[in-house]
């Protein structure tokens, strides 16, 4: 190495260095200064190789690392996959058991559901349902697996792992699956296989289990993603290492991997869940790359290609200046014309005479025209139709003049084809480099759809519009928070003028209060942001029913939350005119009151000559004995004992008469109704007490149940009364008619407490021993002013449904049979024990649109 030699207009401090550096150079001895000239550049380019081939080193441990990171990753993704799958399959068969074990699927429907598993999951070989017997009760068999496979029904399974897995599933009651089953474990077999069986359970007992026979390879096939199986050799072993399905490449030898350039592939392996360790998911790469490390040829080349590089650094580095320019140009060029040729705008350049110097391919499709049909075409230019030539004419000379609309204008295109499409161009000047105009830039795009969709959608608001104006109920929308009106429709205007609080007024009388607006709201910050307004915009309309004294009018109001098109959480308002409905439920409930006073005196006018024969007893014996003491006494033939016994025996009968006249008075007095918690014993006594009068009359036996410590109930007494004296009449009166012997003349009543939907109520049941209903009395059962008797009105039984249903109750019919034969009929009827405050104290009125017919 030859040293440099100091200038000798170098200064005084830069040569101090280099001058003690030669004075130390002259004290050595020529050997040492020869070894040192030879040995420096090596021992310098063994640093750097040394340096190099560490840095190559870490280089390739870090790479060896990232590839078995990789693979480990891979294999993780692939059990990740392989054990979702066989969850999907064990839970479609856990379902199928619970159908089983529910005794909701039979021996034909468990082999379509087994047929239908086996042919969607080509994993699956076979599904069976095994009994706790061990013996098959149905099985269905994929085509493609073995005869080995199929077993007959009846027949027991058979023995080895699968009996054992069999009794593994019986003691733990939950999914269990085998070990692969491979020839050594069952002759049967030709190709590795896993079970899952699954217990069916019969109410706490064992009672099977369903079996799913899973092929190892299928699982492979279907189980393992391809972009896994591309790059890795695959394989399912079993936990002896035994290959089940799958390829793994040879071994290398020993000796090969002492090679320094010998790269064994990465492989791992992980056990396959919910299987257990049983099988295992192995995987290898296919090759290893050389690395960085390499060979000795390796380096020996690039020890040459150094050299070479060192001496043509110079010239490579003023090619690879030339090449980057070039290839920079090439790339932006590239990058321009796809550019234009990837735009869906027609793009179109005219010269300063109106010359087409240019078109890009979205221009020509567009117009139909090639670009050599185009380019170098003066106006008239071949996509102007006919009839807007001149127009057309007129705008292409505003623009050669510098007067373009700068935001564009729609123009008519004509296609080659002859078909005319509408399109929006814009022109801009066409500036060269140097800044000089040489013609003129135009944009066209197609509008032909957006158009047709905004008029659509003009046409559309209006339609929606018009709806809303004439509706006959006022809409209106007010964001939360503010006092702004977003929308109101004619009839909201006509009622409160367009102004807001219009809008507020209903919503606070219908009892949703609006939210108050907060300081944020006030600082215009929307206090609602961020909040999740799925639950609001989707929840039930609120309704309620509403009087507006300013209006004069009852109005229902119906209200819902809605997100409105900016994003702001609103609330609807719809208000509907229901004064003339009001007044018609007033009339209909003064009916409805007059309807049952009147049926309280119809009922006692039917049973006037009952009454007046229960009431001629006691006035008869009052009657004699009168006349017996009268007689008596004149002839001084009685004792003040026996004058006090008579006495007391008159007063007796005189107090019956008054309790009958009592009870009747009571029933027929017209009142307002009267919802209080009454006694059920006390209410079934007295109309006992009076329908008891009836029944006598027509010789009928009346016998009655009634549970003890029966809860209050909320009802008007005199309606309930009402219902139950008109049921037994009309069964007493059917008895009479069926012409029924003295011992089969008898009517029931029963009183209990039951449970229906949920709710406790009172059941009254009044069970009588005639004739029954026929079909045709039964469709019209109650039916307003229908009646199967010649007296009768046709209202009773309707009435006894209104006042039932007033009190949330039903009332139901039906006959009884002894055999085919109708032995009698049963009405039935319940009253909740708490029902709602609003329906407690509602009047009772008559339904809607009633559908039976009176039996009174």
């Amino acid at each position: 190495m030859t040293q440099p030699t100091p200038s000798p207009s170098a200064s005084p401090t830069g040569t101090a260095p280099l001058a003690r550096w030669r004075h130390w150079w002259r004290k050595q001895s020529p050997t040492r200064q020869d070894r040192f000239v030879t040995l420096g550049p090596l021992l310098a380019v063994m640093l750097f190789l040394a340096a190099v081939i560490a840095a190559f080193a870490y280089l390739r441990i870090e790479e060896i690392d990232r590839e078995q990171q990789a693979v480990k990753r891979d294999v993780e993704y692939a059990q990740q996959r392989l054990r979702l799958r066989l969850l999907e399959r064990q839970e479609q068969l856990m379902r199928l058991g619970r159908d089983v074990s529910n005794k909701d699927v039979k021996t034909d429907d468990f082999i379509t559901q087994a047929e239908s598993l086996v042919n969607q999951y080509p994993e699956l070989l076979a599904v069976t349902w095994v009994d706790a017997r061990r013996r098959i009760r149905s099985s269905y068999v994929s085509p493609s697996a073995n005869a080995s496979q199929m077993q007959a029904i009846g027949e027991q399974i058979k023995r080895g792992e699968t009996e054992s897995t069999f009794g593994l599933a019986r003691d733990l009651r939950q999914p269990v699956y085998s070990r692969p089953l491979t020839v050594k474990d069952d002759p049967g077999y030709n190709a590795p296989s896993l079970q899952l069986q699954v217990p069916l359970d019969d109410h706490g007992k064992f009672d099977g289990v369903i079996m799913g026979e899973y092929a190892i390879d299928g699982l492979l096939r279907f189980g393992v993603p391809t972009e896994v199986t591309a790059k890795y050799a695959v394989a399912l072993t079993d936990d002896q290492g035994k290959l089940l399905a799958g390829s793994l490449p040879p071994a290398r030898a020993t000796a090969a991997k002492l090679l320094p350039w010998f790269d064994d592939a990465q492989q791992y392996e992980i056990p396959v869940s919910p299987v257990g360790n049983g099988l295992l998911l192995k995987a290898h790469g296919y090759r290893a790359s050389l690395g960085v490390v390499g060979s000795g040829f390796f380096w020996l080349v690039s020890a040459l290609s150094a050299l070479t590089v060192w001496m043509l650094l110079g010239t490579w580095r003023h090619t690879r200046r030339r090449v980057q320019a070039q290839e920079a140009l090439i790339t932006e060029t590239n990058f321009r014309r796809a550019m234009e040729n990837s735009m869906l705008t027609g793009m179109r350049a005219l010269d300063l005479q109106g010359r087409i110097t240019y078109v890009n391919p979205a221009f020509c499709q567009m117009t139909g025209w090639s670009e050599g049909e185009l380019v170098g075409r003066t106006a008239p230019f071949p996509y102007w139709p006919d009839q807007d030539r001149e127009t057309l004419a007129a705008r292409l000379d505003d623009e050669l003049n510098g007067r373009s609309t700068p935001g564009g204008f729609e123009v008519r295109v004509k296609r080659k084809s002859g078909a005319i499409f509408d399109g929006r161009m814009y022109v801009s000047p066409l500036i060269d480099p140097r800044g000089q105009q040489t013609g003129w830039m135009s944009s066209m795009t197609d509008i032909t759809e957006p158009k047709r969709i905004r008029e659509e959608l003009s046409a559309s608001y209006e339609r929606f519009t018009t709806v809303l104006e004439g509706l006959d109920a006022a809409v209106s929308v007010a964001p939360l928070g503010s006092a702004e009106l977003l929308f109101a429709n004619k009839l909201y205007r006509a009622w409160f003028g367009g102004e807001v609080s219009g809008h507020m007024n209903l919503i606070a009388q219908a009892g949703v209060p609006p939210a108050t607006p907060t300081e944020d709201a006030l600082d215009a910050v929307d206090g609602l942001a961020g909040l999740p307004t799925d639950t609001l915009t989707t929840a039930e309309t609120e309704n309620a029913e509403i009087f507006v004294p300013e209006l004069g009018k009852w109005l229902e109001v119906r209200s819902r939350y809605l997100t409105w098109v900016d994003g702001r959480l609103a609330q609807m308002v719809i208000a509907t005119d229901i004064t003339p409905r009001r007044h018609a439920e007033e009339q209909a409930a003064q009916q409805a009151e007059r309807a049952q006073s009147a049926s309280h005196l119809i009922t006692m006018g039917e049973m006037a000559s009952s009454v007046a024969h229960e009431l001629n007893q006691p006035l008869t014996a009052i009657n004699n004995y009168c006349k017996g003491m009268v007689s008596r006494i004149k002839g001084q033939q009685i004792s003040h004992a026996d004058l006090l016994i008579a006495l007391e025996k008159t007063a007796r009968q005189a107090h019956r008469a008054g309790q009958i006249i009592q009870r009747i008075r009571s029933f027929v007095k017209r009142s307002e109704p009267n919802r209080t918690s009454a006694d059920v014993a006390t209410m079934v006594s007295n109309a006992m007490e009076l329908a008891d009068i009836e029944l006598r009359r027509h010789n009928v036996r009346l016998s009655h149940y009634i549970a003890a410590r029966l809860p209050p109930v909320r009802v008007d007494p005199i309606l309930i009364e009402q219902v139950l004296i008109n049921l037994m009449k009309n069964g007493a009166e059917s008895i009479a008619q069926a012409r029924r012997p003295t011992a089969r003349r008898s009517v029931e009543l029963r009183v209990a407490p039951k449970i229906i939907d949920n709710q406790s109520v009172v059941e009254f049941s009044v069970l009588d021993s005639g004739k029954g209903l026929s079909p045709e009395v039964t469709s019209r059962l109650y039916e307003a002013f229908y009646s199967t008797k010649a007296e009768g009105m046709g209202i009773g039984l309707k009435l006894c449904r209104s006042i039932v249903e007033s009190h949330q109750g039903r009332l139901q019919a039906e006959n009884l049979y002894n055999s085919k034969e109708v032995v009698g009929c049963r009405f039935t009827f319940w009253i909740p024990v708490t029902p709602p405050l609003a329906s407690a104290t509602a009047a009772p009125q008559a339904p809607a649109a009633p559908t039976g017919i009176s039996g009174s």
